[in-house]
């Protein structure tokens, strides 16, 4: 397969946008810093991504209800060695928490406790597309302003001030629950407040969900550019090496403005299609909806350096029931009826491992550019009036009678990177 060609920032010097995959050692760098983190080091982290949702945040502040054995969760990020903490704080709704002292002194205490053992660990804040009018009970510090470079003032945030002026997603997720419009300045002001609060407590990435919903009145990306502008600027003295990677889920391939991208990689559900004749069965394919394989757009990166496809994850996305759940829905994005992550919960132990090591090698073999985040932790969908769960990856045992068994697969895929492995029938 002919690889994508990669053109160094000034000169003509084209250099491949895919880093070769070699057998994991020691002297694989993660060091960046506030010049930007090279393609190589940015590959190096993707391919060592887990989701890990809300392992920062403890009871009673859970978004999707308690995420407990916070013992053992650390125990496999040192077992896996994973470098990449996914989507491990943010809010949905119920912003209030983030006035709580305990909420975040409890979750910088847990960023301490990996970076006791790997200070290379980055962790992941997310950003998403809600905000409620509980964000009225937030008092806007005085950073806030001066990082938007506007005069502080003593007041809280103002929620109607964040919707769209012609009403567009207004009340989208319920009454008094929108999606905030990125031309607003208080949805700027709003985002930068979430950036800067997770900067202090140690997070050095942040997902930015949905920005096309984000950026209604925004198609050509200008105010995501300004605001993303001021953020990168802020982090430079905010982070802990000067650097923020931003990424976001892209329909549309990625968030490029005048040939450059906004992001440091792009993301996006993994996309998987049912097979209608093999009940609960599935795979992964080119085209498929709106799948990301082949079409992440590239463009000169935040770092510097061009290429012509940037490197993306794919994640088992959680986006609830269908109506018509355990059944066949070929055209639409549930598989089976359920959402991704509770597609591959429902499957048998030996099903789930089989199929991570047929999605994990088929993604290296279809488009170097793009990375698994390996499952750990996600909320699931039950349906049928069974309610929420949790997909736990780790491996069963009394200190996490929930798990999996996931963990050691992962571990195994990690080592062998590189290594000729037989095709894995992954049906």
């Amino acid at each position: 397969m002919k690889l994508p060609a990669c053109l160094a920032a000034i000169g003509l010097l084209f250099l491949s946008c895919s880093v070769a995959r070699k057998p994991a050692a020691p002297s694989k760098s993660f060091h960046f810093n506030r010049s930007g983190i090279s393609l190589p080091v940015l590959s190096n982290y993707l391919e060592r991504s887990v989701t890990m949702t809300e392992f920062l945040t403890v009871d009673p502040f859970g978004i999707d209800g308690p995420y407990p054995y916070k013992e053992d969760d650390i125990r496999l990020i040192k077992n896996t060695g994973a470098k990449f903490i996914g989507r491990a704080i943010y809010r949905w709704g119920r912003e209030a928490a983030l006035t709580v002292p305990g909420y975040l002194e409890q979750a910088e205490k847990l960023i301490g406790r990996v970076h006791a053992f790997d200070r290379e660990v980055v962790f992941q804040a997310a950003i998403f597309e809600i905000v409620t009018r509980e964000v009225n009970k937030i008092p806007i510090p005085a950073w806030t302003f001066e990082a938007m470079g506007l005069p502080p003032e003593e007041r809280s945030f103002r929620y109607e001030r964040m919707l769209n002026p012609g009403g567009k997603m207004v009340d989208h997720w319920h009454t008094g629950s929108s999606v905030p419009d990125i031309a607003q300045q208080e949805t700027q002001l709003w985002f930068l407040f979430l950036a800067g609060t997770y900067f202090k407590i140690g997070c050095e990435a942040l997902h930015l969900g949905q920005t096309a919903l984000i950026g209604m009145a925004d198609p050509d990306l200008h105010h995501w550019k300004a605001f993303i502008d001021k953020l990168r600027r802020y982090a430079r003295t905010a982070t802990r090496r000067g650097w923020v990677l931003l990424d976001a889920h892209v329909p549309t391939g990625g968030m490029i403005v005048d040939g450059a991208s906004l992001l440091d990689f792009n993301s996006f559900p993994l996309r998987i299609k049912e097979i209608p004749d093999k009940p609960r069965q599935a795979l992964l394919e080119k085209g498929y909806l709106d799948a990301l394989y082949g079409r992440s757009r590239g463009g000169v990166t935040p770092s510097g350096w061009l290429c012509s496809s940037l490197p993306y994850l794919v994640e088992f996305d959680n986006f609830g029931c269908s109506s018509t759940p355990g059944r066949s829905t070929i055209t639409s994005h549930f598989i089976w009826g359920y959402d991704e992550i509770t597609w591959f919960y429902l499957q048998s132990e030996d099903y789930r491992k089989q199929w991570l090591k047929y999605a994990d090698h088929w993604i290296r073999e279809q488009d170097p550019n793009g990375f698994l985040q390996m499952p750990v932790s996600r909320v699931v969908s039950l349906c049928e009036g069974k309610g929420p769960g949790k997909y736990r990856g780790n491996t069963r045992s009394a200190n996490n009678p929930d798990g999996l068994n996931v963990e050691e697969t992962i571990r195994e895929l990690w080592n062998t990177r590189g290594k000729k492995q037989p095709p894995v029938n992954g049906r």
